[in-house]
């Protein structure tokens, strides 16, 4: 164990100054056993941030990963600093596993943040748009262009963008403006003729534009050159046009700024016939949720930002000054602009068994053997071509699925909508309070309740994350249940960039769970135990735990045990003691947790077992596995829940152990034990809270376990490419 890990220990076990507690009598409540939710989050944001400062990506993919990290930072204070608020002003109910109050939490996210916006800063000021200049994409201001090029946006400017603005006073004898979240906007200082000083608020609208303005090239011969582009920010060409919109006034200074508002909706469902109708009323207050973060540039001046301070009702510590452009969150549009494989990850065509291909017969193959489907690399047309068979075949009686985020154009709807036009029993369970996509199922809820497909709105007090289909199909032996359960989405977006893993089989116990879970879902049933699923929230916490204990009994009696879990996120308090008194009895345990881990490994006595790491790569790790030795009879979970309290009380989950003697070997060997070799893109979790990239032995070989499955697609499936 290192000398940090050694360190961390003593803080642990220390009960005061003078007096180390021993290891038995250590209290596993002790908060200082397990690391803060969110700090644990802003830890994941500087491993996304470190994939775009890494020369080992290609440029404009870093470009993106800084766009992740602006959408993650956005819904970080749309949803857990805006959370923390409300605790402080309302009064924390129950604190989290390492005792942080909300004032202590947003102490210290605001030292962490300010630390990371540094960080954004230097990777886009001093690394990225160098990069980018080198490799011929330039992103310039307005007043840095010749003049020729200067005049040529103005013309555009004020033919296409000068009639979609509305500029808005802001002094006493108008009402302050309204700021909508997440918008860009601009805080102009004016000056009359008679030189008093007035202030304007301009909205950037960049839904109706690009963020980044291509400047038209003179050059059409294809050469080298003409492969140059440059660009200016939305923002920058109408500031330096702001004359337009002000004829007569001096434009004394120009300040960019940008509101973020808590994104929390309550849904009444007194006042509302249904679920439904209860959350469209509610979206509505998220538009005008209240203030949680301001965002200025750091020269705006003190008086002006005490402006935005007073009518939004801020405090200072919610203001963050940002030395940079705003909304990285937009920077996504320079992959889908630019026109540059060679800047762009490689390419690849997905998998697809022949058994399961468009021209076979899938029922057929299903019923012959189960299948793992490993997305993005076996492909997603897999499911879409399950559930087009399904909705044309005669003898199919039914369809049942679960839909959380949906995808537009969706191969799946249509899929739904042709089977119900062919006379089949579609029932789609859309869970209208996924965040941020609540919108948007609502619309997809419609659109199939007008096709005739029973649609089921999700439960009032639950939110329904498990991912389950059945189709149900008469054949000559009887009804036959093929299930298909899954960590990810029904989406064929996200089943092309996040790595999920699916489970199809004809298995009667699966099924047959399967089918009461439906009815318990769509009906009135209070099922909590099932033959072969483990269900959230009724007993899937308390599974989990047994089999831990299980390992335990076992180590105790043979000296051999081992578990390993592949997870989104691991902050149950209950999981994690149950995972340390494994660690203290002896059994080695290793973890690989893309996101949140509140889980101390490496503290001696309780933790030195454990090891844990996250990788952050090309695709985002969605899958989950949870591994046991179970006396040499190896079980393998799969399913969608993670070990977190939403998933575990407030959410229906859904893990299945995986029946197939061979496919489970393939799990293990293949999925599992690749992920947990990683030498390039995972990193290790230290006792502090902090990750340190691996740094592979000598004898070691670096593996990219993303790039390996690409490079081996096909295996588990026991046939060659």
């Amino acid at each position: 164990m290192n000398k940090d890990a050694e360190a961390t220990s003593s803080r642990i076990l220390d009960n005061n100054s003078e007096t180390q507690l021993a290891i038995e009598t250590v209290s596993l409540d002790n908060p200082k056993l397990f690391i803060n939710r969110e700090l644990s989050w802003l830890c994941m944001h500087e491993r996304i941030l470190e994939e775009a400062n890494d020369k080992n990506n290609p440029l404009l993919e870093r470009v993106k990963f800084l766009a992740i990290c602006g959408s993650n930072l956005d819904e970080f204070f749309m949803v857990r600093v805006s959370g923390l608020r409300r605790q402080l002003k309302k009064g924390a109910l129950k604190l989290p596993p390492d005792g942080m109050t909300p004032f202590e939490q947003l102490t210290a996210i605001r030292k962490e943040v300010l630390i990371l916006l540094e960080n954004h800063t230097l990777c886009w000021r001093d690394r990225l748009i160098p990069e980018l200049k080198d490799a011929g994409l330039e992103i310039l201001r307005i007043s840095d262009l010749e003049a020729k090029k200067q005049t040529a946006l103005r013309q555009y400017f004020e033919h296409n963008v000068f009639p979609t603005l509305t500029p808005l006073a802001m002094d006493p004898t108008h009402p302050f403006p309204f700021i909508s979240n997440l918008s860009i906007n601009l805080a102009v200082i004016l000056r009359d003729s008679e030189k008093h000083e007035k202030y304007a608020r301009v909205k950037i609208p960049t839904k109706l534009f690009h963020r980044f303005i291509l400047i038209p090239s003179e050059t059409e011969a294809k050469t080298e050159q003409s492969k140059r582009q440059e660009f200016v920010f939305f923002e920058d060409l109408i500031a330096a046009n702001l004359d337009m919109l002000f004829p007569g006034m001096e434009i004394v200074g120009v300040y960019p700024f940008r509101i973020t508002r808590d994104a929390e909706i309550d849904i009444v469902l007194d006042q509302a016939g249904d679920l439904l109708t209860a959350i469209e009323e509610s979206i509505e207050t998220r538009r005008v949720g209240s203030p949680v973060r301001l965002e200025v540039s750091p020269d705006m001046p003190e008086y002006l930002r005490n402006l935005f301070v007073k009518n939004l009702g801020l405090t200072e510590d919610m203001v963050y000054p940002f030395d940079g452009p705003l909304a990285f969150i937009d920077f996504w549009e320079l992959l889908n602009i630019v026109d540059r494989p060679d800047m762009k990850d490689t390419p690849f065509l997905p998998f697809t068994p022949m058994q399961l291909s468009e021209k076979t017969d899938i029922f057929a193959a299903v019923s012959q053997k189960d299948f793992v489907l490993y997305h993005p690399y076996d492909s997603f047309n897999v499911l879409v071509n399950l559930l087009h068979q399904a909705a044309h075949d005669p003898d199919v009686l039914s369809i049942m699925l679960t839909m959380y985020r949906i995808d537009k154009n969706s191969p799946v709807i249509e899929s739904l909508k042709q089977a119900r036009q062919n006379g089949k029993a579609v029932t789609a369970l859309i869970e209208l309070k996924a965040k941020f996509d609540e919108q948007n199922n609502i619309q997809w809820a419609k659109e199939l309740e007008q096709e005739g497909v029973h649609v089921i709105y999700g439960l009032v007090h639950l939110k329904v994350h498990a991912k389950l289909c059945l189709v149900v199909r008469r054949e000559k032996e009887g009804i036959v249940r093929y299930s298909h359960l899954s960590s990810g989405n029904y989406n064929a977006v996200t089943g092309r960039i996040y790595g999920d893993i699916g489970y199809l089989t004809a298995n009667k116990t699966i099924g047959e769970d399967v089918s009461h879970l439906f009815n318990a879902l769509t009906g009135y049933s209070e099922k909590a135990e099932y033959k072969m699923l483990l269900v959230a929230p009724a007993r899937l916490r308390q599974e989990i735990i047994d089999r831990i204990d299980r390992e335990i009994e076992c180590f105790k009696k043979t000296g051999q045990g081992y578990i390993a879990w592949k997870l989104n996120g691991l902050l149950d308090k209950e999981v994690i003691q149950a995972l340390y008194r494994a660690s203290m009895a002896g059994i080695k345990i290793d973890l690989n947790v893309r996101g949140l881990c509140s889980l101390r490994p490496g503290i001696k006595g309780i933790s030195e077992n454990i090891t844990v790491t996250s990788i952050v790569g090309r695709f985002l790790e969605h899958a989950r596995i949870y591994y046991f030795w179970d006396k040499g009879n190896e079980e393998v979970l799969l399913g969608s829940s993670d070990m977190m309290p939403r998933n575990l009380d407030r959410r229906v989950e859904v893990l299945f152990p995986v029946p197939d003697q061979k496919v489970k070997k393939a799990i293990i060997e293949i999925m599992l034990k690749i992920h947990l070799k990683d030498m390039m893109k995972a990193r290790r979790l230290l006792p502090d809270g902090t990750y340190e990239k691996i740094m592979p032995n000598d004898e070691e070989k670096s593996l990219n376990s993303q790039l390996w499955l690409i490079n081996n697609r096909g295996i588990w499936h026991g046939i060659e490419k």
